[in-house]
């Protein structure tokens, strides 16, 4: 919904009432009004039911099979004290952290590429997933054999060594590309020759430490959910509370840097100052759903693109983005845990083997358009 100016609303008028704006229905509150996109409002709302049913089935799959109506049934207040043990204390933590790192990773890649203005740009694709990785590992493998991954001092150093590294890599992307403003090809040049180095940093330290340690990193650089609990379901769930709000309320900046530079100052937007802080809320979201479960690869690539398409609207929708990027992850999870047999698959591994495809489509169409 995009907000307009209605300096013809009577001084008598309800708080907030239906109109139209430009043919389209809109929400009109005092001075302001909102147009409404049917398509944009239906896409988060189903996405939202879509993630409760995948993640019902998810949570319901397992050693002990519990229906999906039984794990509704638990969430809301109800159940058994063996379903509410299996679901509550061992199951649903998973699940929870799939679907908040999944909402993280669209959210980042939502703001990426309407900054950027380019479907290739994404955490992945510009190095600040793996720089969150690089400062990751340099905890586990230099920490050496003093808790690993799960001790409790690895469970505040990783996430905050993950935190620190995709900030450095997404600075050095952010002045790197920087040429009297951002343009999309140029940041995603620096952003992969950013990430071919934090990849070449991160396989260089795992030959450093401890076998044990490299082996306990490489699982966690598959990017994997298994073994989460509530510890982890806790820092992202934070995370997301304090840095939504304040993306959604920079949001409007992103509609105004659609336009261009010169038109969006003329707006009123600091252009320089909108642009840096929604960078920020993008590294920062990435970095912590990286540190949260691993670089899951290519989420944050595809889901903004498929929001687009979805709702019909002119660059990637925030909301509808997050919520289609939890439904993706905690999907992938369902599959790559069920779908084989006893091969249990780390979720990283089948996003990586669905965005791969993805990818190279979105580079063959930009080659096709640059040509015509």
């Amino acid at each position: 919904m995009t907000p307009s100016k209605s300096p013809t609303a009577p001084p008598g008028a309800p708080p907030a009432r239906t109109t139209r704006v430009a043919g389209r229905p809109a929400l009109r509150l005092g001075p302001a009004s909102w147009v409404l996109r049917v398509r944009a409002l239906l896409v988060p709302v189903l996405g939202l039911a879509l993630l409760v049913l995948l993640m019902a089935v998810n949570i319901g799959r397992g050693d002990f099979p519990i229906s999906v109506g039984s794990v509704l049934d638990v969430l809301l207040g109800g159940g058994s004290r063996r379903d509410q043990f299996i679901v509550l204390d061992l199951r649903l933590p998973r699940s929870l952290t799939g679907a908040l790192v999944g909402a993280a990773l669209g959210l980042s890649g939502a703001i990426v590429q309407s900054i950027a203005r380019n479907p290739l740009a994404s955490p992945d694709v510009l190095g600040i997933t793996w720089g969150a990785s690089a400062g990751a590992v340099t905890v586990v493998v230099l920490g050496g054999s003093a808790g690993g991954i799960s001790g409790l001092a690895s469970s505040l150093g990783v996430p905050l060594a993950a935190l620190a590294g995709g900030l450095i890599a997404g600075l050095a992307v952010y002045l790197l590309s920087w040429r009297r403003g951002i343009e999309g090809h140029r940041m995603v040049l620096v952003g992969i020759a950013i990430s071919t180095l934090a990849v070449n940093l991160t396989n260089w330290l795992l030959t450093l430490g401890d076998v044990n340690d490299a082996a306990r990193a490489m699982v966690w650089l598959t990017g994997s959910l298994n073994g989460r609990g509530w510890e982890h379901v806790q820092p992202v769930a934070i995370a997301l509370a304090l840095l939504v709000p304040a993306t959604l309320f920079g949001a409007h900046a992103l509609g105004a840097l659609r336009f261009g530079e010169d038109t969006a100052r003329g707006l009123g937007v600091r252009v320089n100052t909108a642009r840096a802080l929604l960078v920020l809320f993008a590294v920062l979201l990435a970095a912590v759903a990286t540190a949260g479960a691993g670089p899951i690869g290519f989420v944050a690539l595809a889901t903004p693109q498929i929001a687009l398409r979805l709702s019909g609207v002119g660059q990637p929708p925030l909301i509808a983005s997050a919520v289609l990027g939890a439904a993706l992850t905690v999907g992938a999870d369902l599959v790559a845990r069920t779908a084989f047999g006893a091969v249990e698959l780390p979720v990283g591994v089948l996003t990586a083997s669905l965005g791969a495809p993805y990818l190279m489509f979105l580079l063959v169409r930009g080659r096709r358009k640059v040509r015509a």
